[in-house]
């Protein structure tokens, strides 16, 4: 576990000092500053990196060499587990994920939470479809309920809007079947 904090903190490190993170962030949506010029809300990865919430994410991301990509200009739409979700996996998943010999397997996990283009809570409302996502493979999306399933995870937070596609948080890492 030591190994994923200091990752973690090496890569948020990394964000700060080369002034992607974002110091404040409201919900990812773009606000007009004093001089008429939009106020940018960051990438999909400065959001990460800035929420909190996705320790566990950025530093898998930074493990699969994954961060330029959903920092870049997509648009992505991320369907982005919690920490909590990650704690959630078997004891030593997350840590076994992390070493370089698992390289291949970690990236297949994390894009199975994207899919591309921007796709908005209400573009899919009282909808159930499936999405192809980069992985390959496709999740299958039911809105049609009181909350909306992405295959096994209830996504807790929808339309955290980015500068490059969305984020739509959930509560369970989505494993691809083999």
């Amino acid at each position: 576990m030591k190994k994923f904090t200091t990752l973690a903190i090496a890569i948020a490190s990394t964000f700060a000092i080369s002034g992607m993170a974002l110091a404040d962030h409201h919900g990812g949506n773009k606000e007009r500053s004093g001089y008429g010029e939009e106020k940018k809300a960051g990438t999909i990865t400065e959001i990460a990196v800035a929420n909190g919430n996705f320790n566990t994410l950025v530093a898998a991301l930074g493990a699969a060499d994954l961060v330029d990509t959903l920092g870049g200009e997509g648009p992505f739409t991320v369907f982005a587990p919690t920490d909590e979700a990650f704690a959630a996996l078997p004891e030593g998943t997350v840590e076994s994920l992390l070493q370089p010999e698992n390289r291949d397997q970690l990236i297949a996990i994390l894009t199975y939470h994207v899919v591309s283009g921007t796709v908005m809570s209400g573009d899919i409302a009282d909808q159930q479809l499936y999405a192809e996502t980069l992985q390959g493979s496709s999740l299958n999306v039911d809105a049609t309920g009181y909350s909306v399933k992405i295959n096994n995870a209830t996504v807790t937070t929808a339309d955290i809007k980015a500068d490059n596609g969305v984020i739509h948080v959930i509560d369970t890492v989505l494993i691809p079947s083999e």
